[in-house]
């Protein structure tokens, strides 16, 4: 047998262990990589972008008359939205404004007689108060002038029956009893004056607190009538509805000119900056997964770009859990089925290039 092909068969093998050594260790290598990142990750495919979609309502029925946005639309907070005829409110509310004048000049008016009452029957009220007590005063001073002459007269009759003083000084006294008997009838009568005049000018204050208890019902319904203008600005500002935060309309679901009802879904809105990434992990592989863990995230619509976030939140119960129609084996059959349990993931400013709905692949990292 020759050397040559010998010499031959020892060079291919050599050169076959040169090719299959580095392939070998490559191999090897790249199965502890795959290893060590499926150790290290938690990844899944079942995951999308999700937002807060608003929807968008009216509190009140109505014909829709003016209805400005579209799909598409970039709308900011008191932006219109959509309005609704409002003819038939802004009418009453001018009706209940009509109705708060006619009370403001009711109440003018009262006001105005009350002053006038309250000058005249105060002024009227003091006086007649100082005559009583000057009335009452001369009244005193009569009764004991009186008392005086009686019993100067009764002296005098004594004295006129011992024949001590004279007939003329006997009809002195007599007639200064007389005189002091009529000026305390006419004191009396003062009196008597005065006290009707104080009752006559507390009437006065009567009808003045007759006029003060009309102005308190006119406060009051000025007061409720107030309440119905407000009640009824609010209906107008129902009646238009202007967006509550800066986002995007995503579907509108009326026309201009439809009559809409009370809590009818009239378009769906969101906030293209407010976007995360809802992903589902496996039961097996959730208790891994813990908030702050950092993550890459891999849109299918953006093949070969990776977006980086972190976990938010993890869920409390399996998504099974929230099914319209749980499996809850009434048969007696039971097949094992891994559940998963949702994550909340934040996801960097992407300048509007992800979308609600989009489906990613997300890997987590865990160690």
């Amino acid at each position: 047998m020759s050397e040559e092909p010998i010499k031959l068969t020892k060079r291919a093998v050599h050169r076959r262990k040169r090719v299959l050594i580095p392939a070998s260790i490559a191999l090897v290598l790249l199965l502890g990589w795959w290893l060590y990142d499926r150790w290290a990750h938690v990844k899944t495919d079942d995951a999308r972008i999700a937002s807060a979609m608003v929807e968008i309502s009216s509190s009140r029925a109505g014909v829709l008359i003016d209805f400005p946005i579209s799909s598409g639309d970039r709308v900011g907070p008191g932006d219109l939205l959509a309005q609704l005829d409002d003819r038939s409110a802004r009418l009453e509310l001018r009706e209940l404004e009509a109705q708060s004048s006619v009370l403001d000049s009711g109440m003018a008016s009262i006001g105005a007689k009350m002053e006038m009452a309250d000058q005249d029957s105060g002024g009227k009220l003091q006086s007649a108060k100082s005559n009583l007590t000057a009335a009452l005063a001369l009244l005193a001073s009569a009764e004991s002038d009186l008392e005086f002459k009686r019993s100067e007269m009764e002296r005098a009759e004594s004295l006129k029956k011992r024949q001590i003083i004279s007939a003329q000084q006997w009809e002195n006294a007599r007639n200064g009893l007389h005189q002091s008997q009529q000026a305390y009838e006419r004191a009396k009568a003062d009196v008597e004056s005065a006290r009707a005049a104080v009752f006559a000018a507390g009437a006065g204050q009567t009808q003045l607190q007759v006029l003060d208890n009309e102005l308190s019902g006119l406060l009051h319904q000025k007061e409720r009538l107030q309440l119905s203008m407000e009640r009824q600005k609010v209906l107008i500002d129902d009646l238009r509805i202007e967006a509550s935060r800066k986002g995007v309309i995503d579907q509108t679901f009326v026309e201009s000119g439809e009559y809409i009802v009370a809590g009818q879904r009239i378009a769906l809105m969101h906030d293209p900056e407010d976007l995360w990434v809802s992903a589902n992990i496996k039961e097996t592989e959730f208790r891994l997964v813990q908030p702050g863990n950092p993550v890459e995230i891999r849109v299918d619509a953006f093949p070969g770009e990776t977006f980086v976030g972190e976990v938010l939140k993890v869920g409390n119960a399996a998504t099974s859990q929230f099914s319209l129609l749980p499996n809850t084996s009434p048969s007696g059959n039971f097949t094992k089925v891994t559940q998963r349990l949702p994550v909340k993931i934040s996801v960097e400013a992407t300048a509007g290039t992800l979308r609600p709905g989009m489906m990613v692949e997300v890997s987590i990292a865990v160690r």
